[in-house]
């Protein structure tokens, strides 16, 4: 089992530091996996704080391939509009699509996955 970590574990693991003994077995476990678009959405905010030691570390994660399939997508964002959630993002879908493909679970703070969750069948992390 691999389990993709969203970027608002990264940010609140780095903030704070406190409470992820999850996130620190998956490391441990090395079960822990990203992709592009969860480090384009972390290693800016890393830069800009001059973080190059964290940048480094996240960079030797093992690294999903993205392979969008859009009419994937589209169908995603179609179930969410009809069952009353319109404020999912793309990135979201991208991220929830390439966990797809690669048959692991999501671990994420962000409540847009706990409402997809059942919508488009992943397996969350809790």
């Amino acid at each position: 089992m691999s389990v993709i970590v969203d970027t608002s574990v990264w940010i609140e693991y780095f903030r704070s530091g406190n409470n992820f003994e999850k996130l620190d077995f998956l490391i441990d476990e090395n079960l822990v996996v990203i992709n592009n678009l969860i480090l384009a959405e972390l290693i800016p905010f890393l830069k800009s704080r001059n973080q190059k030691k964290v940048i480094k570390l996240l960079n030797h994660i093992n690294k999903l391939e993205i392979h969008i399939e859009w009419d994937q997508l589209i169908e995603f964002q179609y179930k969410c509009l009809k069952n009353g959630l319109n404020g999912v993002g793309i990135p979201d879908l991208i991220i929830i699509q390439n966990a797809k493909q690669n048959h692991c679970e999501i671990y994420s703070l962000d409540n847009h996955f706990k409402l997809i969750k059942d919508i488009v069948k992943i397996k969350l992390i809790a």
